[in-house]
């Protein structure tokens, strides 16, 4: 088995958490290089994890010929530049979600993706309803629901709450472009289980429009805001609505509801994944078990490494699904910018 070698652009939080580790479960896979933004964050990754090569700026993490696959854990502002320069360098992609910055990119993302279909590429998905998707499915596509008619999918907690609370990246546009909160990693998992709406009305507020950078340790604008919501329409006609808030306290956390003619289905991603259910006829909702076998686990890493050696193919999360979901985003920006209702499909072109 030919070793693969992997290098890290922006070996932060979920690198730690999951990616690390994750590459570390692989067989004959080494984690090479790594860069990160600053020189001293480099040394300290690589002195972490024993990775032998550090790099001044990602160009030279991309070009080393020593390098097989790239992963992209920076904030969404790079993953369009590095990802297009990793795949004319020959490299394997796995980035880190969001897709891109915008839907322009996530478009250059995927046709890049398209030109060099011998590379895998490979978005981490969203983990909201991992633990119950295989379940999920079997009840929709059983016609538990029967038709379906409306779509709840919260997303609330108190993380903006204070305005004292610090700045976030998440907040800077340059950083994050029309990603919001946690709408994106919301919609992903919706639309694993039903179809996303082709047009959508959305509303934007932020209660706390100055925060303080602790990098400068200036106030500066907060120019994503701290509560979304949005009004979708989906095909056959059913509805949906997002309610996305990091300025609640006490609020319901992740849920996602699925309303049919004939049953209602009721996912609790925080704080564990539990699904409830009832037939129209039923007095009350039931929780639903997930068994263990049908239990779907974290396993991102693993499915990159399959798929470079031919082992398997990309399906959470594949570059297309990215751009759909891009596309939604983008549309939810430009509808709370204008105040009218946006199509979804080829938004941003």
């Amino acid at each position: 088995m030919e070793k693969i070698r992997v290098g890290i652009v922006g070996l932060g939080g979920n690198c730690h958490l999951q990616h690390v580790p994750g590459l570390r479960r692989c067989q004959e896979v080494e984690i090479t290089g790594v860069v990160n933004r600053r020189a001293e964050s480099t040394r300290a990754a690589a002195e972490k994890y024993g990775i032998p090569k550090t790099y001044d700026h990602w160009e030279q993490l991309v070009g080393d010929s020593d390098i097989d696959a790239v992963v992209i854990g920076t904030w969404p502002y790079l993953h369009c530049p590095i990802t297009l320069a990793a795949l004319e360098a020959g490299k394997h992609v796995l980035t880190e979600a969001r897709m891109a910055a915008s839907a322009v990119e996530a478009r250059k993302m995927y046709a890049a993706s398209q030109q060099h279909p011998e590379l895998v590429t490979q978005i981490v998905p969203s983990p909201f309803g991992f633990s119950g998707l295989p379940v999920i499915r079997e009840m929709v596509g059983s016609g538990f629901l029967g038709d379906l008619r409306e779509v709840a999918a919260l997303s609330v907690n108190n993380s903006l709450a204070g305005r004292e609370t610090p700045l976030h990246w998440r907040q800077i546009r340059e950083f994050s472009g029309v990603n919001m909160l946690s709408l994106g990693i919301l919609h992903e998992a919706v639309t694993r289980w039903v179809p996303s709406a082709e047009r959508v009305l959305a509303q934007t507020q932020t209660f706390t429009s100055r925060r303080l950078n602790a990098e400068t340790n200036d106030l500066a604008e907060a120019e994503i805001p701290d509560s979304v919501q949005v009004l979708g329409e989906l095909p056959g006609g059913a509805r949906s609505i997002y309610h996305i808030s990091g300025a609640i306290h006490h609020g319901p956390g992740d849920q996602i509801h699925l309303y049919g003619s004939e049953g209602t289905i009721k996912y609790l991603v925080s704080p564990e994944d539990k699904i409830f259910a009832a037939s129209h006829g039923d007095s009350e909702l039931r929780e639903v078990a997930i068994p263990p076998e049908k239990k779907y686990s974290w396993r991102v890493e693993e499915d990159f490494v399959d798929a470079i050696r031919g082992e398997g193919e990309i399906k959470l999360t594949d570059f297309a699904t990215g751009v759909a979901y891009m596309e939604f985003t983008e549309a939810v920006a430009k509808s709370a910018a204008s105040g009218a209702s946006v199509e979804v499909a080829g938004c941003g072109t």
